[in-house]
């Protein structure tokens, strides 16, 4: 059986700070890869709080009531590595999942279920079946964090019953759904760009089946402002990718007076190439969505949408424990809005290089 003392072993982190980050939700530790550093040895042995251990046993007064299993799948674990916001997102999870007591069997990363190509060659079946092994059958629920086929969510939730997604777009499935609308989000960004002068916006990020992307390309139509290709740079979400777009942008003959990201992660990498000295009389505005806390931290700040990570955590977490205890069956979706964040890396048109100096 796993104890506090075997994970501080593991870990190389002290047996006090293991205790606090177990057994108390609201506890701050001092670096996030602490946290998940012991997060993860505690899944690998299958530690179980202690409060959730006797729920197991204990319930209020003379009923037995059940601590529930939780297991979350991560449809894009490349971006959990280079997007901040989802392993931001899977923090909010783990608290709330140990804030009601309950455990967390199981985190999985699988990028098939996200690929529209592999998910129609590979044998999806199996591959749930395998995960649902991996547990021991001892899975009440699962959280599915980020974008999912219609196909693989369909063995998702025949494996697993209780199923609920976050994601930034919705999916319109048969599961419960908890959503901040890429596309009222990505308006919301070029509106702002719209109100400070902007005529020439460029976007950055996914554009395939992307409704962030479909937010930007409305948004201007209804201002009735010339849509550019030049202007759209299709690229992955990691930082990286955004200092290459910049780099291409600094090298062609025209160049849009601001920029829309669909992920800050992006927007960092542009603004990092921007910072440089070579760079310092180049006047471009930066907006992104999502809010990760590095936004705050760069230079400018980013102005960017925010989007209610706690509230989507805290959502998805209710709808899961409202229908493993069978509090509602028809289909629940839940759309949160997202909030304009003014910082610095937006400027008026003819204002820019105050920002910038």
């Amino acid at each position: 059986m796993a104890t506090l003392k075997k994970i501080a072993e593991i870990t190389g982190v002290s047996l006090s700070t293991v205790s606090r980050v177990l057994n108390n939700p609201d506890y701050r530790c001092s670096s996030p890869e602490i946290r998940d550093k012991i997060w993860e040895a505690a899944m690998e042995l299958k530690y179980v709080p202690n409060k959730a251990a006797k729920n197991l046993k204990m319930g209020t007064g003379n009923q037995m009531e059940k601590a529930y299993y939780i297991g979350v799948i991560m449809t894009r674990p490349e971006a959990a590595q280079t997007d901040l916001f989802y392993s931001e997102l899977l923090r909010v999870i783990e608290t709330e999942v140990h804030r009601n007591y309950c455990i967390l069997s199981k985190v999985w990363y699988a990028p098939i279920f996200s690929d529209k190509k592999r998910c129609k060659r590979e044998n999806l079946s199996k591959i749930v079946k395998d995960m649902k092994n991996e547990t021991d059958e001892k899975m009440d629920g699962v959280i599915v964090i980020g974008k999912c086929e219609a196909k693989a969510l369909d063995y998702i939730q025949d494996g697993f019953k209780n199923v609920v997604n976050i994601n930034r777009n919705p999916i319109d499935h048969t599961v419960d759904e908890v959503v901040c609308d890429g596309e009222k989000i990505a308006a919301m960004a070029v509106e702002h760009l719209i109100a400070l002068g902007h005529r020439t916006i460029g976007y950055v990020g996914v554009c395939q089946d992307e409704a962030r992307f479909k937010g930007y390309m409305e948004t201007l139509k209804k201002h009735e402002i010339e849509f550019h290709p030049s202007f759209v740079y299709e690229t992955r979400p990691t930082e990286a990718k955004g200092y290459e777009v910049m780099e291409k942008i600094l090298a062609s003959d025209a160049m849009p007076t601001a920029l829309y990201c669909a992920n800050d992660i992006i927007a960092v990498g542009i603004l990092k190439n921007l910072s440089r000295p070579q760079n310092r009389y180049i006047h471009i505005s930066v907006i992104s969505s999502d809010d990760i806390e590095q936004a705050q931290f760069t230079k400018p700040m980013l102005t960017t949408v925010a989007l209610p990570k706690e509230e989507m955590g805290k959502f998805a977490m209710f709808l899961l424990l409202d229908r493993m205890k069978g509090r509602h069956k028809n289909k629940v979706k839940l759309e949160l809005n997202g909030e304009l964040i003014r910082r610095e890396s937006c400027g008026n048109v003819q204002d820019l290089i105050d920002y910038y100096i």
